[in-house]
């Protein structure tokens, strides 16, 4: 049928303008087939569903996992992505303006039901077991959470036999919290409902050992994290900053993760430099560019066809930034 009997879907505004500057007005390159596989350098992006490709997965050929998952899950369901593309409701709340902008929207988790809780529980019990076929013994799995849900999805990822070694805490002053009781901000002035945000955790896990950590090394190649230098290992505590408007322009995903940030993270999660590293939540690719520009295989996995073609531009453009 034609365009008329299916009209485009009113996107969020700064996708549809990315899409109509560089996908919908650009033809491929040799470099950015068609098609549900894109491969740029050392990147390979799959349009698919994460775990039906981690069902089909060979076992024990991922080194590493780095992702940015939807953190309550609930977010990201085809309902509420609608109505961020539309420009907010649901979940997502449209903050207020500040010095003129108007903010992104951000998804509000206490709005989260029981329900919605133990859904997300179900669904990273899923992941980790999925995960838990693929990745070599003593894997390096890093997954980005949010404060109020990240208990939720660690003791999932436990349960489901992954070794849980702490958090990387991303040190970063977000617009979160801070707010006065709402409908009573001049009556209570003096009282912050939440405080205001200044950190993001990055929970680590680890696949069981084959042995001890050296055996790990020499036959799998993970088992640690490769130090930042000679004299300075890998720190658990990242000083960090929101994506630059360089980096959105490239990439205007929700969720968009800054590049220096990424990585630190993935450098440190291939021990010896050598292996592959898997994103099954790959958004607009920026993990796989973080991994291009350390050198590193990396294989995405994204479900969204307008994430995809985003990825499929910004991958290349993101790991050029320096």
């Amino acid at each position: 049928m034609d365009k008329a009997t299916h009209p485009a879907p009113p996107w969020h505004q700064s996708e549809l303008a990315f899409l109509d500057r560089h996908v919908d007005e650009s033809p491929p390159t040799p470099t950015q087939p068609t098609g549900t596989c894109f491969l740029h350098g050392q990147a390979t992006l799959h349009l698919a569903d994460c775990f039906a490709w981690l069902r089909a997965c060979p076992p024990r050929s991922i080194q590493a996992v780095v992702t940015d998952p939807p953190y309550g899950v609930h977010e990201f369901q085809a309902v509420q992505i609608q109505k961020l593309r539309h420009g907010g409701g649901g979940v997502w709340r449209s903050p207020r303006q500040m010095n003129g902008h108007r903010r992104a929207a951000v998804p509000r988790f206490t709005v989260l039901t029981a329900t919605d809780h133990r859904a997300l529980c179900l669904f990273y019990e899923k992941l980790a077991r999925l995960l838990g076929r693929v990745v070599v013994p003593s894997a390096n799995v890093i997954v980005a959470a949010h404060p109020l849900l990240s208990h939720i999805v660690a003791a999932a990822l436990v349960r489901s036999g992954l070794e849980n070694r702490g958090s990387i805490i991303r040190q970063i002053t977000t617009l979160r919290g801070g707010d006065r009781p709402k409908g009573a901000e001049r009556e209570f002035c003096d009282v912050s409902v939440m405080p205001r945000a200044n950190w993001e955790p990055w929970l680590m896990f680890r696949a069981p050992l084959d042995g001890r950590v050296q055996d790990n090394l020499r036959r799998w190649g993970t088992g640690g994290f490769q130090r930042s230098s000679a004299k300075r290992p890998f720190n658990d505590l990242i000083e960090s900053c929101p994506a630059q408007r360089t980096e959105r322009a490239l990439a205007p995903h929700p969720c968009l993760k800054p590049q220096d940030f990424l990585r630190q993270i993935v450098k440190a999660v291939l021990p010896l430099g050598t292996g592959s590293v898997l994103d099954p939540f790959a958004g607009s690719g920026s993990t796989l560019a973080a991994a291009n520009a350390a050198g590193y295989q990396s294989i995405g996995i994204e479900h969204d066809p307008i994430y995809f073609e985003m990825a499929r531009v910004a991958i290349p453009a993101l790991q050029k930034l320096i």
